[in-house]
């Protein structure tokens, strides 16, 4: 399993081939990701703060950990494997579904991505990679809404449009209303 390469697909996510990762965000090209989003038992949702030192978006929130799946992985399998890697745990999750994004970074890199979300609970201890993630905090899902109105420079691209989707799936979930 080779870390470093992405699966590049199409916009129904069939794959088209494969291409370093580093190669793949200077280039634009569309590679399979996932997002997990986790929730406590109160509802609450898990941010992370990317590490400084990640390749784009570095110190910014977002979910409970993203990336890549490597050629031959499935992907609920690496959202696994990363929920562990950068949070240090790791709970049941399901699919809730998927979108296309594509996001330009100030540093030249390009985020085109089709995204595979999903969703778990977990309110046990959390021992995150310093190397991945500076910090970490749960939120209620109101919250986070004002904060990206207010404050939308703290989160990162993905975030921005997975939130609102997440938000939805919340409300039907949980039964809870945010406003």
């Amino acid at each position: 399993m080779d870390l470093t390469q992405v699966i590049l697909v199409d916009q129904q996510d069939n794959p088209t081939g494969s291409c370093e990762k580093l190669e793949a965000h200077q280039k634009g090209l569309l590679h399979r990701a996932f997002s997990v989003f986790i929730f406590n038992k109160k509802g609450e949702m898990l941010l992370q703060q990317r590490a400084v030192n990640k390749y784009h978006s570095g110190g910014l929130w977002t979910n409970a950990c993203c990336s890549h799946p490597a050629e031959g992985e499935d992907t609920i399998a690496a959202a696994h494997r990363r929920l562990l890697e950068e949070m240090g745990f790791d709970t049941p999750v399901e699919k809730v579904f998927d979108f296309v994004y594509k996001a330009d970074f100030d540093n030249g890199l390009t985020e085109y991505e089709f995204d595979h979300v999903f969703v778990g609970e977990y309110s046990g201890a959390i021992n995150f990679n310093k190397e991945e993630v500076m910090d970490y905090c749960y939120k209620t899902v109101q919250a986070i809404g004002l904060s990206l109105q207010s404050h939308p420079q703290k989160y990162t691209a993905w975030f921005h449009l997975a939130f609102p989707k997440i938000e939805n799936w919340w409300k039907k979930h949980f039964n809870h209303q945010t406003t």
